[in-house]
């Protein structure tokens, strides 16, 4: 009990600690600056890491390439040569775009190149490169509708999509007077919601919106004269990496110079076109989606489970202090969401010292969660067996140990496991949210499908059918063992 009081205390400072260090913002910059590695120091660990939201074809997007997904674009091939230039191998972490400044200034990466333009909010955070292309910002509308829209003017009482903390959604704001903004995740949740007239037009980047545009007939582009004009598309870096800057924009001149860019991006559209059917080229990505669905749920079962007994007996135990460490724990837990959990692990555990992947930090935070209620379900299991029963034991000589082990638990077990199993069929739905943070799983990898083909709709219900056999399978499985059980 002794360890225990221990390891529980220490999780809960550990989280609440991050979280200080999350909402803190006068602590950022020397969280940045202890974080950033020069270039010699990325020489000496032999690779860069490369931050990006791989959903902004030709830029950056999935492709089967030799049968395999890979990440490729004009930006990831900016990013390899900044890393053959250094003499060291790209890794690539991938996340959402509304993630990769946080990413960046606690250390999770090296550099960000994700169609980013620079804007006063970001440079007070992070540095810039010098540019390295140009995205004109334009307007996605619906074809039959496009000849009502002549000038930003127009736009006033009308929904407007643009991804979530990008260029687009600032100039959305600044220039899009009495439009209804609205903020979505991904550059093809815009396109999605103004094909199927959930919103009345989006903002993108003229190279991006041409993409999806050419594969979808039903919408057209418009220039709304956006004040804004042509936005420079930078490198971000840590605030006062000088080394990696500089060597940045060495590369950067070079590729001017040489004139790669196009050449890099006339292979992006390449990859973009190619001939396979949709299964052959997008197949493996759902199937591995699953596969790490299952493992995450599979991991979430077996954490849970323990730690939703062990807190289970501590609010079953004398000591008082073992019972409220457990009430602030459970109740922590369930009045916060799923998501920010798994934002505190990634980002918080980095702020202290701690470098966990996307999918470690999903499985951690995943497990954190179904432990507090689990912990309930099986507190209440523990409640529902007659107090006769530990009457009885105790009078036969068991300790109070004993009588839980062998007499309480396995009478509870029985009333609980179909609470217990309907929690584990919500984990496999709810490791859906952990894609925000990059963690490989169905979710995201649907939604990589989506950026790739240029197909709002057909992939999510690949994935919903997915979905549902998986927990359609789980639940009958589960039935079956209670059927046994009775």
């Amino acid at each position: 009990m002794h360890k225990l009081f221990h390891w529980v205390l220490g999780l809960l400072t550990a989280l609440l600690l991050a979280g200080t260090a999350l909402t803190t913002t006068t602590a950022q910059p020397v969280e940045a600056a202890s974080n950033a590695k020069t270039v010699q120091q990325i020489k000496q660990r032999g690779y860069v890491i490369l931050g990006v939201s791989a959903d902004y074809a030709p830029l950056e997007f999935h492709a089967t390439v030799d049968g395999s997904d890979t990440i490729v674009g004009a930006d990831i091939s900016l990013a390899k040569q900044i890393a053959k230039d250094m003499g060291v191998k790209l890794q690539i972490k991938e996340m959402g775009f509304d993630a990769l400044i946080g990413a960046l200034k606690t250390g999770k990466v090296d550099m960000v190149i994700s169609g980013m333009s620079e804007t006063p909010e970001r440079a007070k955070q992070v540095d810039f490169s010098e540019s390295y292309t140009e995205e004109k910002q334009i307007m996605v509308v619906k074809k039959d509708a496009a000849a009502k829209y002549k000038n930003v003017a127009d736009f006033s009482g009308k929904k407007v999509g643009a991804q979530k903390q990008s260029t687009q959604e600032q100039i959305a704001k600044a220039e899009l007077q009495g439009a209804d903004i609205v903020p979505l995740e991904k550059a093809n949740d815009v396109i999605a919601q103004v094909e199927y007239g959930k919103i009345d037009a989006g903002v993108m980047s003229n190279i991006v919106a041409g993409a999806y545009v050419q594969k979808t007939p039903s919408l057209k582009i418009i220039d709304p004269k956006f004040a804004t004009g042509k936005a420079p598309t930078v490198v971000a870096l840590t605030k006062g990496n000088t080394t990696l800057k500089n060597q940045v924009n060495t590369t950067i001149n070079k590729v001017r110079k040489d004139h790669l860019w196009s050449k890099w991006m006339d292979t992006a559209y390449t990859l973009q076109n190619q001939s396979n059917s949709f299964w052959a080229k997008y197949g493996s990505f759902f199937i591995k989606g699953a596969l790490y669905t299952l493992l995450f749920a599979l991991l979430t079962v077996i954490a849970g489970t323990v730690l939703g007994t062990l807190l289970a007996l501590m609010r079953r135990s004398k000591l008082w202090i073992l019972k409220a460490l457990a009430v602030v724990y459970v109740e922590f837990i369930r009045g916060t969401p799923l998501m920010v959990q798994a934002f505190i692990v990634f980002f918080g555990l980095q702020v202290l010292g701690i470098n966990l992947s996307a999918f470690a930090s999903g499985a951690i935070a995943m497990g954190i969660n179904s432990g507090a209620y689990v912990a309930e379900i099986i507190r209440s299991g523990l409640n529902s067996v007659p107090i006769g029963q530990t009457e009885a034991a105790r009078s036969l000589g068991l300790s109070n140990g004993e009588t839980t082990r062998y007499v309480v638990l396995p009478q509870a077990v029985k009333n609980i496991w179909p609470a217990l199993g309907n929690e584990f069929v919500t984990d496999i739905k709810e490791s859906s949210v952990l894609s925000v943070i990059g963690a490989t799983e169905l979710m995201f990898e649907g939604t990589t499908v989506q950026g790739a083909s240029f197909e709002p709709f057909y992939p999510m219900m690949i994935v919903a059918l997915i979905y549902f056999a998986m927990t359609f399978i789980l639940s009958r499985a589960l039935g079956f063992i209670e059927h046994r059980m009775n």
